[in-house]
């Protein structure tokens, strides 16, 4: 079963990813990150060659033709077609598309309420739909 992991009150949620993913990738994982637009997406891709530096995680866009090999996709929220299934980073405003395909989701959700109201309405879906849920506050970095 899908389990779902919400990090509230981020400062610079891109940067959290990217610190989430490196993790990941350093972990073995395999992630797809979508984003909620094109000009995120691209802004993501760049962090990631440049986030830490010596640490390369590699990465593509979801319509590479090496997507299928790469532990790292980037994607564009709406696409529901993934190599692998592993953890979905949830950038954009809904619900992911197809998400209980994988075995977790993470949503990284902003100080300001324009972000943290969708987020409560993705909580409550992921609620009806029996996901187990956790909740951090990833300033304080400590679960909720």
């Amino acid at each position: 079963m899908t389990s779902v992991q919400f990090y509230h009150n981020t400062d610079n949620p891109l940067a959290l990813a990217c610190e989430l993913i490196g993790k990941a990738h350093r972990g073995g994982r395999r992630a797809v990150v979508l984003s909620p637009d094109a000009a995120l997406a691209q802004q993501l891709d760049r962090q990631l060659w440049t986030n830490e530096p010596g640490n390369f995680i590699p990465h593509v866009m979801s319509t590479s033709p090496l997507a299928p090999e790469t532990p790292i996709l980037i994607g564009i929220a709406g696409e529901t077609q993934w190599p692998h299934t592993d953890l979905l980073f949830n950038l954009a405003a809904d619900v992911p598309a197809a998400c209980e395909r994988f075995r977790t989701v993470i949503e990284i959700i902003g100080r300001g309420e324009a972000e943290r109201a969708p987020a409560r309405a993705r909580w409550m879906y992921y609620k009806q739909q029996q996901f187990p849920l956790k909740a951090f506050d990833s300033e304080r970095r400590i679960a909720l």
